[in-house]
């Protein structure tokens, strides 16, 4: 409640944030919510110059989707410090004394380090682009897209580019191939599986393979990356695989991502085996007064059961929230994940949850599958396309373990009713018989 914060002697507690984007800033927002700012100060360092920005949009302005970058920020520095919320952009923390109860805060601008307490610490360091130590991967015109810098820089690039070559075929690689296809580029995919988007299952992978086909994408699969070569300028020109060559204006890489801890661990921060901070439903870490939030944690697979890391702003904000309201005085807790997630990739929506075959068998369940292929809308009515479900289930109990979606307009976030399956533990009986919408123009 307001005023609890406030100590015996008089003095206003401080809560420092670590991270400006969703997990930090949606914890900061939740938390100004419900105190008074005479009673806890807050304080959010972010080391880049954007606070709270949509990057799950970059790929759409690369296709031009998105009309501006500053479309993409939800609110700005400005913004929160109007609300009350001390935030200090192009400030890095770069070491935490969990003993002393201090960060030791680089101004990026001036070159200067000072250091400034805490009574309570939040991290949301969030994620970093995997880019493996490959020769020539430095070069100029080889591109992360995890930032607004980054999209930014990308699209000044394509000015005058015809080629690029896309590194990896997960969900960030297919959306910013079919961008640059729409940019009028011509447009590689190299992948080192056997098959694009490796979170499905390899029957509906083949679905989204071939709308890459038809999109006009070229797919290269089971071809890992050695080197990326440079022109007579400098700037990059060919990405090398273990089959070919290929010519490239631009590069960019999209392997995934990798939770940025190394500040937690050298704070003596327990990290857990999937690379993420160890955080307890309320997402307080095993350190008195650190919390922890956004990409940079572990969070509980309700299915496998399992601490997984996964990027995604949507968890980020729940956890943020989850962790503001703590720190403000009341009481929630994050209910773990599930692995739902979404895109586009050409004519095509693609939609997951739960556990694939392949995860259901890595965490012990022996399992059916099966996969329908239907129509989006009534058969006899017009412009109806056609969507693939696969349903995984375990097998004696036919509990709903997972599901996967592939399909035209409409198809995509039909998953949202799986996922409410899995997230509830229905079995397959009991989805079959759960009250759904039914009309002609929509199923």
């Amino acid at each position: 409640p307001p005023g609890s914060w406030r100590g015996e002697s008089g003095v206003t507690k401080r809560l420092v944030v670590v991270g400006g984007d969703a997990g930090g800033m949606s914890a900061a927002a939740q938390v100004r919510r419900l105190t008074d700012p005479g009673d806890l100060e807050v304080v959010a360092f972010e080391r880049g110059d954007f606070t709270s920005y949509a990057a799950c949009g970059l790929p759409y302005r690369i296709a031009r989707e998105v009309a501006s970058v500053d479309d993409l920020v939800a609110r700005s520095p400005e913004e929160f410090r109007r609300s009350g919320i001390d935030v200090r952009t192009r400030h890095e923390v770069v070491s935490i004394d969990t003993g002393a109860r201090t960060v030791q805060v680089l101004d990026l601008d001036r070159d200067e380090v000072t250091t400034e307490r805490y009574d309570e610490l939040l991290i949301a360091t969030g994620a970093s682009p995997l880019r493996p130590p490959l020769p020539g991967i430095d070069s100029p015109g080889v591109f992360d897209l995890r930032t607004i810098p980054d999209v930014v820089a990308l699209d000044a690039a394509l000015d005058g580019a015809s080629t690029a070559v896309v590194v990896g075929a997960g969900y960030i690689g297919l959306e910013v191939a079919e961008a640059l296809v729409a940019r009028g580029l011509a447009v590689s995919i190299v992948e080192a599986a056997d098959q694009p988007m490796t979170t499905l299952d390899p029957d509906m992978a083949e679905l989204v393979r071939a709308s890459l086909e038809r999109l006009g994408v070229e797919l290269h699969l089971g071809s890992p990356v050695r080197s990326f070569l440079a022109g007579a300028d400098g700037s990059v020109s060919a990405v090398v695989t273990d089959q070919r060559e290929h010519a490239a204006d631009v590069v960019v890489v999209g392997l995934g991502a990798r939770p940025n801890t190394a500040l937690a661990r050298a704070g003596g921060i327990p990290v857990g085996d999937s690379g993420g901070i160890l955080v307890d439903r309320r997402q307080r870490t095993q350190v008195e007064h650190v919390w922890a939030a956004g990409d940079c944690v572990e969070s509980f697979h309700r299915v496998s059961r399992r601490g997984v890391s996964i990027a995604l702003g949507t968890h980020a904000n729940k956890q943020g929230r989850v962790a503001g309201t703590n720190l403000g005085g009341g009481y929630a807790t994050f209910g773990g994940v599930i692995g739902t997630a979404i895109t586009r990739v050409g004519d095509v929506e693609v939609a997951r949850t739960g556990l694939t075959e392949a995860e259901a068998t890595a965490a012990g369940f022996e399992h059916v599958s099966t996969t329908t292929a239907s129509a989006v809308r009534a058969h006899y009515y017009q412009g109806s396309g056609r969507i693939s479900v696969k349903l995984v289930a375990e097998r004696g109990t036919g509990r709903l373990l997972g599901g996967q979606i592939v399909g035209s307009d409409g198809a995509g976030k039909r998953i949202d009713v799986l996922a409410m399956a899995v997230w509830s533990e229905l079995t397959v009986g009991e989805l079959g018989g759960v009250d759904l919408a039914y009309a002609p123009p929509f199923s």
